[in-house]
């Protein structure tokens, strides 16, 4: 009896050190937050004073440190993390560059964050500032910045932390492509997503880390392939694709947390709309044994830190007097959503390309691209702002004009149609021409036809005549894939005016402006 008695008790402490083993953590996520300090308009735009007191807005630095202070009350261990592209966005980076975000970004106690391909928009002395000003780390993982003496010494590709007296290992990753996307200048060399973590995965579980969350700003796409083909990540806090992953909501991508390969994967849409709130349990080996959570929508029942309201006043003061001019006015809204923006023709892609054309029609030139992902937001009915159309076109492109054969403005809507099922930014906003593309063709054979705007009507694109084409800087440097735009050989011109002041320009000259599409891109 005796012996049967100390059996149970020894299964009951067993049972309770297991118990005791499991730990706990809470992972606080943001992504994509494009210097979106002040709250936003259901357009993902600057909202309005009296909006945001009428309770229509969401987002803003004043309700995600409300609630990530709420949410830690929730949670005995918990991290606050970030997925990368906290520059640009609004005249809050044009203005001060970084320094907003690691002055709000420290207030609220963040822990780690990604390096994003819009941090290196104005090369690596701005990231390099960041990095200087932040007290947490910032990673990448999957380039090789050795040559790039600004950042050799300070970019990290992974840290450890401490929570609870356990270990956590974190890797940053950031696109591939960012050599296409941004400016990281010709010294850092990108390289492939899943060998860059499983590297880092391998190098921490040397030294005894066992729980390991990656910080991606590489897509959904991609973080469903990185935890398909690597061992031993735990959790995947994503960015770059600004995909809401719900468990409550219909216009969600899927799951939150989405689980591939046992990994967990999460992403909280952009612009501070959402805060994720993940609660994952590892057993005593670091293996994932729950993982659980949803993200918090940052409504007006989230109340506003009246702290950093007033920091962002006086923050605000320079940046007033440009962006309360209105310029123009609409009826409707204009619509300058992403996921139509990057993939057929949007009234936003339409009123910008034909700004620029009409710009420079004059100078011969006949066509105008403007790449999906350079538009940011929709503008709502009523008057238009300056810093409405700033918040459209927050990059300070210029614009630029050369020339090139028929030949190759085919070869430019090829890429520009080709990673549509990716969401990707380099698909064509056009003016001056109309194009049919089949989605169902392998990329690089998807266009169908290419007419020329002549006369008053169109005629078929010659490939071996020469056009007059304008577009924005970064395109025609080869941003977004389209490098059969760049080179000395084109008789170009790339110190335009700013492509947002010409789009305030074209709005005030054919005010009351309305918003139209007119079958321009079609699908075949």
């Amino acid at each position: 009896m005796f012996k049967s008695l100390m059996i149970s008790a020894s299964a009951l402490m067993l049972s309770a050190a297991a118990a005791q083993a499991d730990f706990t953590l809470t992972i606080l996520h943001t992504n994509d937050f494009h210097a979106r300090f002040e709250p936003i308009n259901r357009f993902d735009s600057g909202c309005k004073p009296e909006d945001n007191t009428e309770g229509k807005c969401f987002g803003g630095s004043a309700r995600l440190i409300t609630a990530i202070r709420d949410a830690r009350t929730r949670s005995n261990n918990s991290i606050l993390v970030d997925g990368g592209d906290q520059f640009q966005g609004s005249l809050f980076y044009t203005y001060y560059k970084g320094q907003v975000a690691a002055e709000m970004m420290n207030l609220m106690g963040y822990d780690a964050m990604t390096v994003g391909n819009h941090e290196f928009d104005d090369g690596p002395e701005v990231l390099r500032g960041f990095m200087d000003a932040v007290q947490f780390p910032v990673l990448m993982s999957n380039a090789d910045v050795t040559r790039e003496e600004l950042l050799a010494d300070t970019l990290k590709k992974s840290a450890v932390i401490e929570r609870g007296g356990e270990r956590i290992g974190l890797i940053g990753l950031t696109p591939e492509d960012t050599d296409e996307l941004a400016s990281p200048g010709p010294n850092i060399t990108f390289t492939d997503p899943v060998a860059a973590v499983q590297a880092e995965v391998d190098k921490l579980t040397a030294e005894g880390v066992n729980k390991i969350i990656v910080l991606s700003h590489s897509g959904y796409g991609v973080d469903q392939r990185v935890a398909a083909e690597t061992t031993g990540v735990d959790v995947i806090v994503g960015g770059h694709s600004n995909t809401l992953l719900s468990n409550t909501r219909d216009d969600a991508r899927g799951p939150y947390p989405t689980m591939v390969n046992g990994v967990a994967i999460v992403q909280a849409y952009a612009y501070g709309k959402f805060l994720g709130e993940l609660n994952v349990t590892f057993d005593d080996a670091g293996n994932v044994v729950e993982a659980v959570g949803e993200p918090l929508i940052m409504d007006a029942a989230v109340n506003e830190d009246e702290a950093v309201v007033a920091r962002l006043g006086e923050l605000a003061q320079p940046l007033d007097e440009i962006r309360n001019q209105v310029v123009a006015q609409t009826d409707v809204p204009i619509g300058g959503d992403r996921d139509v923006c990057r993939s057929q023709e949007c009234s936003m892609g339409t009123l910008i390309a034909d700004a620029m054309l009409e710009r420079v029609r004059d100078q011969g030139i006949q066509i105008a691209f403007q790449n999906g992902g350079g538009i940011r937001a929709s503008i709502d009915a009523g008057e238009i702002t300056k810093g409405e159309v700033l918040t459209v076109l927050p990059f300070q492109n210029t614009l630029s004009t050369f020339q090139v054969s028929g030949a190759v403005i085919l070869e430019a809507l090829e890429n520009g149609v080709s990673q549509v099922e990716e969401g990707a930014g380099r698909f064509p906003q056009v003016a001056g021409m109309r194009f049919t593309w089949d989605p169902a063709a392998a990329p690089g054979s998807r266009i169908v036809s290419v007419e020329v705007a002549e006369g008053d009507g169109f005629v078929p694109l010659d490939a071996g005549k020469t056009y007059g084409v304008v577009t924005n800087n970064y395109v025609r440097n080869g941003g977004d894939g389209y490098a059969m735009f760049s080179g000395d050989d084109k008789n170009a011109y790339d110190y335009g005016p700013d492509l947002a002041d010409v789009t305030a320009e074209y709005l005030a000259a054919n005010a009351p402006y309305q918003p139209y599409t007119d079958g321009r891109i079609t699908r075949k």
